[in-house]
């Protein structure tokens, strides 16, 4: 069972931003940019191109809709989003707020937010979302 699948299933508590019967979205505990964060199918797939394709476009309409929730309440230019898909074998989209293109690098180091900081952001991206 990935680390995906557990905060799917409760077992493990994640800064949960959006979600719906399908998908989730929650905030990267390891983040190059306050905000960032990771929208996944809660159907476990390693590969994201190996999800069926009602669901991925499902998948991208939710992330979509993730990512102007986050431009509503995080200050930036844009929202980036990258797929890697080599971390966790589980397929996840990451939507990072990005001033220029270097933002958007993994190379970066990685954020450290006390969870006050984590939860103040999870509950502005959500309230956003649920405005949307």
């Amino acid at each position: 069972m990935t680390i995906f699948e557990k905060i799917v299933a409760g077992d493990i508590p994640a800064y949960k931003v959006a979600e719906n019967d399908d998908f989730l979205a929650f905030l990267d505990v390891f983040p190059i940019a306050e905000g960032h964060t990771l929208v996944i199918p809660k159907k476990p797939t390693d590969y994201i191109f190996d999800i069926e394709e009602q669901e991925y476009i499902g998948l991208h309409l939710f992330a979509k809709k993730v990512a102007l929730a986050i431009d509503i309440v995080m200050p930036c230019a844009r929202v980036g989003s990258a797929v890697v898909g080599l971390e966790v074998p589980h397929a996840h989209i990451h939507l990072i707020p990005i001033n220029e293109i270097g933002d958007i690098s993994f190379q970066k180091d990685k954020l450290q937010l006390s969870p006050t900081k984590m939860q103040e952001i999870a509950n502005s991206i959500s309230e956003a979302f649920s405005q949307l």
